[in-house]
């Protein structure tokens, strides 16, 4: 099984690593490989999110997010996206930013990190709203009660996410104007920037995420419906599954940019190297496609179910680690830390879970069995 899944990520990572060779010698296999684990190590939470996403999608669908979900992934977001960013900061056409990417790889990075504050505030306010969003959900399942049901009673109050979101973003905007303007000024016009940029992240979670959820919703009260009629027709739900699936696919893509700007910065501190980079980037992108589908097949979430949970509080660590490098340098490791110790965390708790309703064999009571 695991041979199956993670066939792809193998091969790409032979070929990757051949190429980093064949592209600059042995230090560049060296470069490559680093860059993978870096990759890797800052997108596992995004591959627990994903399958918690993936797993309500068909097997067609699934293969979509394998294969022209990869194309984007690698060589969008990983490729062309860091060249469409210097291409608008600096006004250049993208011939001439690639060149740039190429021949003066110092200046490519110093224009790239020029374009955090924006980058950082779309994909920050991006992944706030999914964290918020959950933590404000009430849950059958709760794996720390006393933050997540007080939090949950708050939830009952209309577009409380929205307005929080917008308050940290009022806030990081106002911070950064007040630093540049006391130090000279000279990124003072990038507040508004970072006001416009996290604005905009806001309306693209909004509406992707709310078309997601409103097709998904009608592909559930569709499937119901027909249920209850035992009807054999299949014409109307294969359209709505469609365009449920369609726009699910279309979060999962968005989602996954959001969760590639931490690796794409964090990435120039190994290099400025945009080939290198690519290609070690690309290849940990492939890991976290596999480790989405592997865990979405193996039912690993409906086994711990806290790992959703843990997941999502390392987006939201992630949300404001991204919200606070706009004025502040946080270390990668650092960064990928978190996100770890909340998954393991969260994965531990589920299996004391899983232990406690096979001693008291409680299994009729699993919604409302909790971990201290």
């Amino acid at each position: 099984m695991i041979l199956k899944t993670f066939r792809w990520a193998f091969a790409v990572t032979a070929l990757g690593l051949a190429a980093g060779v064949l592209y600059d010698g042995w230090a560049a296999f060296g470069i490559v490989a680093i860059l993978a684990v870096l990759e890797i190590s800052l997108s596992f939470d995004n591959a627990v999110v994903n399958a918690g996403i993936l797993k309500k999608m068909n097997a067609f669908w699934q293969k979509i997010f394998l294969t022209v979900g990869v194309l984007i992934a690698v060589f969008g977001m990983r490729l062309v996206f860091p060249v469409v960013i210097v291409a608008i900061t600096a006004k250049l056409n993208p011939y001439d930013a690639v060149q740039l990417a190429l021949t003066d790889k110092d200046r490519y990075q110093q224009l790239v990190t020029d374009a955090h504050p924006a980058i950082a505030a779309f994909g920050g306010m991006f992944l706030l709203m999914i964290f918020l969003d959950f933590i404000f959900e009430d849950r059958d399942i709760q794996w720390l009660r006393w933050i997540e049901r007080p939090l949950a009673k708050l939830g009952k109050v209309d577009m409380l996410a929205v307005c929080i979101a917008l308050i940290v973003l009022l806030i990081t905007a106002f911070t950064f104007a007040t630093h540049a303007h006391q130090h000279g000024g000279a990124h003072a016009d990038k507040a508004q920037t970072v006001l416009i940029s996290g604005i905009a992240g806001l309306i693209t979670y909004m509406v992707v995420g709310g078309l997601s959820g409103y097709f998904e919703n009608r592909l559930e009260d569709e499937e119901e419906r027909e249920a209850a009629e035992r009807s054999g027709g299949t014409g109307s739900p294969v359209k709505l599954a469609g365009q449920a699936a369609f726009f699910m696919f279309l979060y999962l893509e968005v989602l996954d940019a959001s969760f590639s700007f931490d690796g794409v910065i964090g990435a120039f501190a190994i290099t400025n190297d945009i080939v290198l980079m690519a290609l070690g980037l690309g290849i940990g992108a492939m890991y976290v496609r596999s480790l989405t589908v592997y865990l979405v097949r193996q039912g690993t979430l409906d086994d711990y179910v806290y790992l959703e949970h843990g997941a999502h509080y390392a987006i939201g660590a992630l949300a404001v680690i991204l919200m606070v490098t706009i004025q502040y340098q946080i270390n990668e490791i650092i960064t990928g830390l978190v996100g770890v110790v909340l998954i393991g965390w969260s994965f531990w708790s589920s299996v004391r879970r899983n232990k406690q309703l096979g001693a008291t064999e409680g299994a009729t009571e699993t919604d409302s069995v909790t971990v201290p």
